[in-house]
């Protein structure tokens, strides 16, 4: 499932093509929301909150859109044969006289009062990437986990909202920590955040994660050659897959 680091360049494109120019075309093929009209509405901009997109109008309107696994938002050239949109699997088409931007197997689509917003994100913890980050909250919201493991944590959107298996993986590894450690035993959960937020915003940066463990199963480690590992976080059918060096994040050892 894309990142928060996806979403904001996602929410950067969108940005790019739409804000400031009454849409010509506006169709949203989705069961709840075929009948709503917003041709002639300007984009006022889309923003990230975690793994969803907000596209707020200027009459007061929010298009709230989620990826979930396969979804994409792409941009065409009006009148481009790409921006024709007869695919089954266009979910969304957004165009102005020079740009079409089209939602592809989206996977969440509803229209709210932007006023509203809260109803869809607000159960979301703080957004890793937000310039406001409030690591303090998530410190409370972690705190309230218990000995859950500290990648589930991480994983859980409520908690703490953009992370995903990449960065889980990543952070954990930065810090050498065993994925199933539990948070509560964590000693410095601030310092896992802080490592989770300065890799999303290089991958924001550069347009892509820098993969030391996720995905190397099998692999050397990048430290010590050790095989990368893969385990998995959760229960099914929320499982995800979790990748670690057994030796540089070797389990606790029992007194």
């Amino acid at each position: 499932m894309p990142e928060g680091d996806v979403l904001r360049r996602t929410a950067a494109r969108l940005n790019a093509a739409l804000v400031g120019e009454p849409l010509v075309r506006a169709e949203l093929r989705w069961p709840t929301a075929a009948g709503v009209h917003l041709v002639g509405r300007t984009v006022l901009g889309t923003t990230a909150y975690g793994k969803h997109l907000l596209t707020r109008f200027d009459d007061g309107r929010t298009l709230h859109t989620h990826l979930r696994m396969d979804g994409t938002w792409r941009v065409a050239a009006t009148g481009s044969p790409q921006a024709q949109a007869r695919a089954p699997q266009i979910r969304a088409v957004l165009a102005t006289e020079r740009w079409t931007a089209l939602g592809r197997l989206l996977g969440m689509l509803d229209v709210v009062a932007t006023r509203d917003e809260h109803t869809l994100v607000g159960h979301l913890g703080p957004d890793v990437l937000d310039d406001d980050f409030d690591v303090d909250e998530v410190l409370r919201r972690w705190a309230d986990r218990g000995a859950t493991p500290v990648a589930e944590v991480l994983l859980d959107q409520t908690a703490v909202a953009g992370i995903g298996t990449i960065f889980m993986a990543e952070s954990l590894f930065a810090e050498r920590v065993w994925p199933w450690t539990p948070a509560d035993e964590v000693t410095d959960p601030a310092r896992i955040l802080g490592v989770a937020r300065r890799l999303m915003q290089r991958s924001v940066a550069t347009g892509r994660p820098d993969e030391r463990v996720h995905g190397r199963r099998q692999r050397p480690c990048v430290r010590c050659g050790t095989p990368i590992a893969r385990g998995t976080a959760r229960k099914p059918p929320m499982e995800r897959p979790v990748f670690w060096c057994p030796r540089c994040q070797a389990p606790p050892t029992s007194s």
